[in-house]
């Protein structure tokens, strides 16, 4: 599609968005879908929902319009969702101020203004339809123009809520350019646009001594008091304030607490009575979710000051930790690398996931428990099982301390460092190595890590150092068993006749003398050993792989080493065993025999081919792994 075409498209997208009528043509309109005069918490709630639903590996509720961008903020964002869930019933709940509280880097941020990107969008959509009085700065709802006495009567006629009044400008107008007959006044479509300052308001505290209180509600147009003769007429003021703009819609205060006491005091009536104080005006009345955020310390700093109780009252708390899980944290880099321009830089397999593993790490706390570790409770936190501990466990370990996550290291700094790996490199490919440096050296240029802080960091960078290494093994002897894979079914075929002949208690078959002899045990358990299997659990786990042998054979089904995830485990770390003199002395040698050269090359053709590495950090691996087998 050439540029002119997809201009004219736009211009016929934008052409279909625009309608207008009299308040009687929208009133007919809103019979059939009373949903778009809803307040702006349920419009909210509603734009949420569209996104539709899906359950998590836990069969907890996932939110689809935050699953693009928000990474392992589960319980933050249910807890984002119920508010807005009991605020769309119109519960007491909606007059209150929401302030998303976490670390730096946690999100805080992304999820306001996901919410108001994905308002913009939503009122662009048919169920997200939305109309205003023509010409209201404040774009306000229509159904205000219904006088008092008959809005019961509306209501229960056509189920139509009515909440609000007029403003001041409207008001003006429907008097004078309407002569008081509101049933012509002129209503038409809106979207919702930051930048055109509709529906979506933002505030920044800056010095107080120079920010004016103007910013937020409005001010006087000098201008026109020549011609309207006082300040109190509403043609002479300009009601164009954040919080006018963002009526029935969004106001971020970015940073709140860190705002002037001036500014706070006027959200205490705007969240209570749903009022906003301008001028020299009566209360005007405004329907908008108020969202904040803030970090812990200057939270802290804010509950502890007795005069802003009345304001923490009005104020429901929703905290944003780092993320835990060290899936979800490599989803974050994922995406923070994409939107880059580095996409042609390529990153070696288990590259970010190494330094997810350092991230987390960093926020985990140290557990009571005996025997817990901090690598498996991130192992646990991130779906594994570990040794005798069982996901049953996490809920009791994460209510061991209510305040992890709300600090450690954040992914500002892991993608900075990252940034300065892929940027430095001149092969135009970085690997968990050099991640695991870059983080290193980044340490020391931090400014807010202590020493004792920095020596504790180094020691977990030690850590993820050691899970990469087991992480190396696997992956070259994943692709040395592809190399010798007429090896590993000759392992499976003769553990299968073996264990087949121990559960049936029958005798195999010597492939040499042919005489029959009893099941090879020695065999079965250097097999079985390589994954934990237990003497007195041998005849169980024996048991499991007939009962899954039969069952694939009823259903014409051939049952080959990867058929039973952990036997594929134990056949390859058996082979690998056997194998590993050879991968020492194949990934060592400076000057390899065309025998040994031919192995590389299948290994390396492995890695590149079916585990996402390219030459250069298939070759690096293959030298690291061979550096390690001969420590």
């Amino acid at each position: 599609m050439d540029l002119t075409r997809m201009l004219e498209q736009h211009r016929a997208e934008e052409d279909s968005l625009s309608w207008e009528g009299t308040f009687v043509d929208y009133f007919n309109l809103l019979v059939t879908n009373p949903k778009w005069s809803g307040l702006s918490h349920a419009r909210v709630y509603d734009m949420i929902m569209a996104g539709g639903t899906s359950r998590g590996k836990n069969e907890e509720v996932i939110y689809n319009f935050f699953t693009s961008e928000l990474f392992g903020l589960d319980k933050s964002l249910q807890q984002l969702v119920d508010y807005f869930h009991s605020s769309a019933k119109r519960l007491e709940v909606r007059k209150r101020i929401l302030l998303l509280m976490g670390p730096v880097g946690g999100g805080k941020s992304t999820i306001v203004a996901m919410m108001k990107r994905g308002l913009e969008n939503y009122t662009r959509t048919e169920g997200g339809a939305l109309y205003a009085i023509k010409g209201c700065p404040m774009h306000e709802e229509p159904l205000h123009l219904v006088p008092d006495l008959m809005r019961s009567d509306i209501e229960k006629e056509y189920g139509l809520y009515i909440e609000g009044d007029l403003c001041p400008a409207c008001r003006q107008m429907v008097k004078d350019d309407y002569n008081g007959k509101v049933e012509d006044v002129l209503v038409q479509r809106i979207a919702f646009t930051e930048k055109n300052r509709v529906g979506v308001g933002t505030f920044s505290p800056s010095d107080p001594k120079s920010q004016d209180i103007s910013e937020l509600t409005g001010s006087i147009d000098l201008s026109t008091i020549g011609q309207y003769g006082v300040e109190s007429d509403p043609r002479a003021y300009r009601f164009d304030g954040e919080l006018n703009i963002a009526n029935r819609g969004i106001m971020e205060f970015i940073e709140m607490l860190k705002s002037d006491e001036k500014f706070l005091y006027g959200l205490l009536t705007l969240s209570q009575e749903q009022s906003i104080k301008t001028g020299r005006f009566a209360m005007i009345y405004a329907d908008e979710v108020i969202m904040s955020h803030t970090n812990e310390s200057e939270f802290n700093a804010f509950v502890a000051n007795k005069k802003s109780e009345a304001l923490q009252d009005r104020i429901i708390v929703i905290k944003v930790p780092y993320n835990l899980r060290v899936s979800d944290e490599v989803k974050i880099y994922e995406k923070l690398v994409g939107q880059s321009d580095l996409k042609g830089v390529h990153i070696a397999p288990n590259t970010l996931k190494v330094a997810s593993i350092f991230a987390v790490l960093s926020r985990l706390s140290e557990s009571k428990k005996a025997g817990m570790s901090l690598m498996k409770k991130l192992k646990l936190y991130d779906g594994q099982n570990v040794d005798d501990f069982k996901q049953k466990d996490v809920r009791e370990l994460q209510e061991e301390d209510p305040r992890e996550g709300m600090s450690g290291i954040s992914p500002r700094y892991v993608i900075n460092r990252l940034s300065s790996a892929l940027v430095k490199d001149d092969t135009h490919c970085i690997n968990a190595l050099d991640a695991l440096r870059a983080l290193r050296d980044g340490l020391e240029q931090h400014t807010n890590i202590k020493p004792e802080d920095r020596e504790k960091l180094l020691n977990l960078i030690l850590e993820a150092r050691l899970e990469f290494d087991e992480y190396a093994k696997k992956e070259v002897q994943k692709a040395f068993v592809y190399a010798f894979e007429e090896s590993a079914k000759t392992i499976l075929n003769n553990y299968l006749d073996n264990v087949e002949a121990f559960c049936n208690k029958q005798k195999v078959k010597d492939p040499i003398t042919e005489e029959e002899v009893e099941p090879d045990e020695k065999l079965m358990r250097a097999v079985e050993e390589q994954i934990g299997v237990t003497e007195n659990s041998k005849k169980g786990f024996r048991e499991e792989i007939l009962i899954k042998l039969s069952s694939l054979a009823r259903r014409g089904q051939r049952f080959d080493y990867t058929s039973h995830e952990r036997l594929q485990e134990a056949i390859e770390k058996k082979l690998f065993a056997d194998l590993k003199d050879i991968v020492k002395i194949t990934t060592s040698s400076k000057t390899p025999d065309p025998d040994q050269l031919k192995r590389i090359n299948e290994v390396v053709d492995r890695l590149v081919k079916e585990h996402g590495y390219c030459p250069v950090c298939a070759n690096e691996l293959l030298k690291y792994v061979g550096t390690l087998l001969n420590r």
